[in-house]
């Protein structure tokens, strides 16, 4: 049963939550801010996963499954990776059965990371590894957790291809006929905080998805 403000359903508020949850067993929660700005994502996330939380609860569901960020917990510089970070706690302290997906970047986020990192006509970018997933690869994996057990812990799903960051939007600008150019910057920040060579990248005992970069760009 989808839930969302535009079926009467306000996890802000907490209207029509508990409606909606009768007789749930697994609830997927991919919600998002519709704002980036520090202080509102924080409120944003702390607000809606105690809410729902609380009616899940009530509810008697028995398992929650989340979307979150592979490398969240090492970007806190950045107030949205903050503001997940506090989701995931609240969480894992919620006492609910519970499975957190982490996944690397969309393939359709890149536009997004250009926009973030660009000045004038200069796109700044890190030299760092990223392994770009294919949205439709995630929705994939988050239906397999949630008719799956709980893990109380993190799955990790990520593409299957290994790039640079600044390489990869440089071809998909190329690809778009962007006239922008990428300039290359180890202190270039993503979304606030400062990367390292491994800070996008997921574990060893990553979920691996099929769809290839190259294969969804020719597409687009």
């Amino acid at each position: 049963m989808p839930a969302a403000p535009n079926t009467g359903v306000n996890t802000l508020t907490g209207e029509g939550l508990a409606e909606v949850l009768s007789g749930a067993s697994v609830v997927v929660d991919v919600s998002n801010s519709p704002s980036f700005e520090d202080d509102a994502v924080l409120e944003f996330f702390r607000t809606s996963t105690t809410n729902l939380l609380k009616a899940e609860a009530n509810a008697g569901v028995g398992h929650h499954v989340a979307l979150s960020v592979v490398g969240t917990e090492r970007l806190q510089q950045s107030g949205y990776f903050r503001a997940k970070q506090a989701q995931e706690e609240l969480i894992r302290s919620s006492g609910i059965p519970y499975s957190i997906v982490h996944a690397t970047q969309f393939f359709e986020f890149m536009k997004s990371i250009a926009a973030a990192a660009t000045d004038g006509d200069t796109v700044r970018l890190a030299p760092v590894k990223i392994r770009p997933v294919h949205s439709d690869d995630v929705a994939a994996t988050v239906g397999r957790t949630a008719v799956g057990t709980p893990v109380n812990g993190v799955v990790e799903v990520a593409g299957p291809d290994t790039f640079q960051l600044d390489e990869l939007i440089g071809k998909g600008l190329a690809a778009r006929n962007d006239p922008r150019h990428v300039v290359t910057d180890v202190h270039a920040p993503y979304f606030g905080a400062e990367l390292r060579e491994d800070t996008l990248l997921p574990g060893p005992d990553a979920n691996i998805a099929e769809t290839r970069f190259a294969d969804w760009l020719a597409q687009q």
